[in-house]
């Protein structure tokens, strides 16, 4: 197919050392006329400073409430292979793990019905295809769910859960990210197709305090390995560190937020106690510090991009949890959270947010969680403190004084 649109605009995005998603779009312009009405379009747009695009329609697949993201073009009879441009969502594989067969199947699929444009993957985890017609989302679908995969979370729903490597690569994983994920994805299936909540609702799960899919940044739950033992020294392999270069003072103990390390010069001590689990010391000294266990997670709630009130860094609601299977206690407490969220939130109003307007108090009540120093976000801010007559039946409010 001949280049069938100029765009100079466009093409400065590709100068540069770095990879640009315009040359992938010229890529599959150049077999796809979807493809290349988009790349016009897109064009259009940088050179207008207008999107074209329109959201949303009733659109989806039959049995689904979610998965597909209805876009229409404003300028259809000008770029007519963009008049529907939906977004399918594809629920990945826990840690993204493929196989080349199982790529190319996709791919040779979405070149079939769709643009051939894809993101691997989206912010939530999903395959995302993007840019297909109604007509195609029934058959794609039923392909689809013949080979073994499934649509992801869309809308005011369960978003589709993601996690880390966990134990398939990562030498820090403290529990099984992989069987955790593909466990709540099935047991919420009814959650994730079918949107029933205030607004989005995602469960990011890692292995360790290193965070690496970012859920305390995304996620409005969040659920991460940590351990209860203290951390194993090889001192040995510490001095190696020394010698080799690394200033033990400035680079490790300088750097620990808990103010829990010493380091004579021959020696390092710990004071587990007052270690906030932040895992600096253990990824710089790779090898020669290591968590012990029990293990388990850490669970936190709350975060979120702006929207309503801006971004949001979850929080701790449970220090510690056991993550065994069949992991009742996890999908307890979530559905408790949902059943409150359900009862209280307003439209478009994230969990993290609803806590914040109504209370930690009630949402732990909600919950029947205990309150712990963990979950104090920052100082109180006014001199009045309330009690529940629960609270009273125990004991005189004379001696929570005291």
């Amino acid at each position: 197919m001949t280049k069938k649109y100029d765009t100079p605009l466009l093409d400065e995005l590709e100068k540069g050392p770095f990879p640009s998603f315009v040359t992938e779009i010229k890529k599959a312009a150049a077999k796809n006329a979807m493809a290349a009405d988009e790349l016009g379009q897109l064009e259009k747009s940088f050179r207008d400073k207008v999107t074209y695009w329109k959201h949303g329609g009733i659109v989806g697949v039959r049995g689904y409430g979610g998965g597909v993201i209805g876009r229409y073009s404003q300028l259809a009879d000008q770029f007519p292979g963009v008049a529907h441009f939906h977004t399918v969502r594809v629920n990945q594989p826990s840690g993204l793990f493929y196989n080349s067969e199982t790529i190319r199947f996709i791919c040779d699929l979405w070149d079939k019905y769709g643009s051939g444009l894809t993101n691997f993957h989206g912010s939530t985890g999903d395959m995302v295809l993007l840019g297909t017609v109604t007509d195609n989302l029934e058959p794609l679908a039923t392909i689809l769910s013949l080979n073994g995969f499934d649509l992801g979370g869309s809308g005011s729903a369960m978003r589709t859960p993601s996690c880390c490597l966990g134990p398939a690569r990562c030498e820090w994983a403290m529990i099984d990210t992989l069987d955790i994920t593909y466990d709540l994805t099935q047991e919420f299936q009814d959650e994730l197709h079918r949107p029933q909540f205030p607004y989005k609702f995602k469960i990011k799960t890692v292995g360790c305090p290193v965070d690496c899919n970012a859920s305390i940044a995304r996620a409005d739950l969040s659920i991460i390995g940590t351990w209860k033992g203290p951390i194993a020294i090889d001192q040995d392999k510490v001095k190696d560190y020394a010698k080799k270069g690394m200033n033990i003072q400035e680079e490790i103990v300088n750097f620990c937020p808990g103010k829990c390390i010493t380091w004579d010069g021959n020696n390092l001590t710990i004071n587990n106690s007052d270690c906030l689990h932040c895992m600096h010391c253990i990824t710089k000294l790779a090898g020669a510090l290591k968590p012990t266990p029990p293990f388990g997670a850490t669970l936190l709630i709350g975060a979120k991009a702006p929207f309503v009130i801006g971004a949001t860094l979850s929080w701790v609601i449970v220090p510690f949890m056991e993550m065994k299977p069949p992991y009742q206690e996890i999908k307890d407490l979530i559905r408790n959270m949902w059943d409150w969220w359900n009862e209280y939130g307003k439209n478009r109003e994230r969990i993290g947010e609803l806590i914040i307007r109504r209370g930690m108090r009630e949402f732990l009540e909600v919950c029947g969680l205990e309150p712990t120093p963990e979950m104090v976000r920052e100082p109180r801010n006014d001199p009045f403190w309330f009690w529940t007559e629960e609270d009273l039946e125990k004991k005189p409010w004379e001696e929570y004084l005291k």
